[in-house]
């Protein structure tokens, strides 16, 4: 007769003696289990004692992931280190340091060490205990390096759980973190640490960004993104990132326009003999976010139809455009001939508003960014802004492009392109290269895309009726120029000179004859026949992505950090193995060193977006829209869940998909119905080669009466 479902046979290890072979009851809790564990060896206070995973000593059992085996404690290891690092013994300590780094990224170990006040402690050596260390520096420096470097590195790890608060640390270890980062010579894992401490005190603090801001500034910073090592440069712009966020609207206006530091990312980083890696992408992606979104406040201001200033504006673009005339003398009469002549000129300009065009900017957005999209046009392409609005002045009314609308609504597309005003993603890495080419890089897109505009409406052959067909059309452009990622803005004008409306209508034709192909009723009834194998395929391929696995990043409000856990499915479909990873692996991760297991049949339901546990938590997760769509949940068991949050948009549709099909549930994800249709689309054409150029009739041909006799079949027999 089989053991019960619930009993579980466990190998177990204590140091110094021979392993036992144990049947565990699951069902009991997991004190009762490490008690009769430590009575096997004649072990006293049970409490102090725990399970570990044999093939990864840095993670506890807890209640939820029984059954597995070894026994050291964590409150025991806790006590330890924490004499040990106190130790008067440079070799001990550096010793105990390094298990210290090694043992905080578990949440049970670091809830112990932090009870034992270990963060005081820490912070402590890293204050005084650097002045001590340096004077053994010049006689033993690579034991003070690695001394201090394992040092901060657990205390990042500890902080990393958010057990403790960031706004208890003193101006004094700001002040040391601070100086290891602006040492122009320090050991590259010191660095790395105290970067990324830097950054989590500048997120989670205002009162720590006032203070690290006054010992850091972008300046210090910068010879760190000259060096050829790719994680430094990626922490330090991480900490700029950080700052940019947090300061004050002026402090960042300035940060905006510090081009040495826009001139030294493009050709250090960006433009460097080597490959830009996902998280050195993420953080481009999220400066580039940044600048944009400092053009927020101008895109949500109307204009003030009173406001001189702003109405000079409007004077200037009339003058450059016509090179106004001399002005009539200032009485009754020369002051309707002025009125009808700007009414005249503001209507050339293409205004809605030909009598007060400061009204047409009252809108927001684009708010007032429009006028200085145009007021730059203006004074730094200057021929080309007189040549479109005189070409279109001198044009029948009803073919003219308006320059003026054309300009609003055209920057009011692209804040929309470049998602101007809302928060960095946490997980996409989309940035531009050319958008760190030039200093006024929005506003050089939008003078590129104005004569893209004029150009397709030319080729349109457009009227004022068609004006949201041709903004759609120069939509699609710029979008489909973007996806090319090109390195420059010239770059960029280039793809956008090989996508003209000709082109595009191409594209669009070529798109549409794959979507309506073979529409017959015939064709219908052969998809819905052949449709069934598809979707069988589609989720065998699903099933068989997560079995290979996917590498996930840990996400929290405080900071994106660099740590990784591995899921999988095991080759039977029966079992998900995940666990933690030091960092992001090369290829699949093997599932038997993965340490914690869920079974399929446990399985209660898979939520997605807002209904995911860690979706409703507060913090920053919640409010990031794109985020909310990459999130989903296995719910398993009473109150336990396994939260996910999708690299990509692809790998959560594919994990959606595998885990609904292994629950027998529909798969309806937007991919798979794109592989639906690809898929069906390809096997049709095979299936109809034979009938190349053959008119398939809509009606299937009538069946012929019964014949009067069967004489005419042959027996066979």
């Amino acid at each position: 007769m089989p053991p019960p479902a619930d009993i579980v046979k466990v190998a177990i290890e204590w140091p110094g003696a021979y392993p036992k072979l144990m049947e565990i009851d699951q069902k009991k809790p997991l004190s009762a289990i490490i008690k009769e564990v430590c009575d096997g060896w004649s072990l006293a206070n049970h409490e102090y004692f725990a399970l570990q995973h044999a093939d990864s000593s840095n993670f506890y059992i807890t209640e939820k992931t029984l059954c597995f085996v070894f026994v050291p404690g964590e409150a025991q290891n806790a006590q330890q280190l924490h004499e040990r690092i106190q130790s008067s013994s440079m070799d001990a300590k550096l010793e105990a340091l390094k298990d210290l780094a090694s043992l905080s990224r578990d949440v049970t170990f670091a809830q112990e060490f932090i009870n034992l006040d270990g963060i005081s402690l820490l912070t402590q050596m890293v204050e005084s205990g650097t002045e001590r260390y340096q004077k053994l520096q010049k006689i033993m420096k690579p034991c003070f390096g690695d001394m201090l470097s394992f040092t901060l590195t657990a205390f990042v790890e500890l902080m990393d759980h958010g057990i403790v608060s960031w706004d208890t640390f003193s101006v004094a270890f700001i002040k040391k973190i601070a100086s290891f980062v602006n040492k122009s010579a320090i050991d590259v894992s010191i660095l790395q640490r105290s970067l990324a401490i830097l950054e989590s005190m500048v997120l989670n603090s205002h009162d720590l960004y006032q203070k690290v801001a006054q010992e850091i500034t972008i300046g210090q910073l910068i010879p760190h993104l000259q060096g050829t090592d790719q994680e430094i440069q990626t922490y330090t712009i991480a900490v700029i990132n950080a700052l940019f966020l947090k300061a004050p609207d002026e402090r960042r206006q300035l940060l905006r326009r510090c081009k040495q530091l826009r001139s030294i990312i493009l050709t250090h980083v960006i433009r460097a003999q080597r490959a830009i890696n996902n998280e050195m992408a993420h953080q481009l992606y999220v400066l580039q976010v940044l600048t944009f979104n400092l053009l927020e406040d101008r895109m949500m201001t109307k204009m003030d139809p009173q406001d001189q200033a702003q109405r000079d504006i409007i004077f200037e673009l009339r003058r450059i455009a016509f090179d106004a005339e001399s002005e009539p003398n200032n009485s009754s009469g020369s002051m309707e001939k002025r009125k009808s002549m700007y009414t005249r000129d503001y209507k050339k300009l293409g205004f809605i508003n030909h009598v007060n065009p400061a009204m047409d900017f009252t809108q927001t957005p684009p708010g007032m960014l429009a006028l200085d999209n145009m007021l730059y046009f203006a004074k730094h392409h200057q021929d080309a802004y007189i040549r479109i609005v005189l070409e279109n002045s001198s044009r029948e009314d009803k073919h003219e492009c308006p320059f003026g609308r054309s300009s609003i609504e055209l920057t009011k597309m692209l804040c929309e392109i470049l998602k101007v005003g809302e928060l960095p993603s946490e997980t996409c890495n989309d940035f531009h290269p050319m958008f760190f080419t030039h200093d006024r890089s929005f506003e050089e897109f939008f003078c590129i895309c104005i004569q893209l505009l004029n150009k397709t409406w030319k080729e349109m052959r457009a009227t004022s009726e068609d004006f949201n067909k041709v903004m759609q059309v120069v939509k699609e452009q710029v979008m489909r120029a973007l996806t090319t990622k090109p390195s420059s803005l010239d770059q960029f004008k280039s793809k956008l000179q090989n996508l003209s409306y000709t082109e595009i209508l191409k594209i669009r034709q070529s798109e549409r004859m794959n979507q309506e192909d073979f529409q017959s009723r015939p064709i219908l009834e052969l998809k819905e026949k052949i449709q069934p194998e598809i979707l069988e395929l589609i989720k065998q391929q699903r099933l068989n992505r997560l079995v290979e696995g996917t590498c996930f990043r840990k996400l929290n409000c405080r900071r994106r950090q660099d740590k990784f856990w591995y899921c999988r499915l095991s080759p039977n479909h029966k079992v998900l193995h995940y666990g933690d990873l030091e960092e992001s692996p090369q290829g699949e991760v093997p599932h038997d060193s993965l340490q914690d297991k869920l079974p399929v049949a446990d399985i209660k339901a898979v939520v997605t977006g807002k209904d995911c546990p860690h979706m409703k938590e507060k913090g920053a997760l919640k409010q990031n829209k794109e985020v909310l769509e990459l999130a989903f949940s296995i719910l398993y068991d009473s109150n336990c869940q396994l939260n996910f949050i999708a690299p990509d948009k692809h790998e959560y549709c594919i994990w959606t998909d595998g885990l609904n099909a292994l629950l027998g549930k529909d798969m309806m994800s937007d991919l798979t119905q794109n592989d639906l249709d690809t898929l069906l689309s390809m096997e049709i054409k095979l299936r109809l080669l034979d009938l190349e150029n053959i008119q398939i009739p809509d009606a299937p041909p009538p069946i012929p009466k019964e014949p009067s006799n069967y004489d005419f079949v042959y027996d066979c027999n």
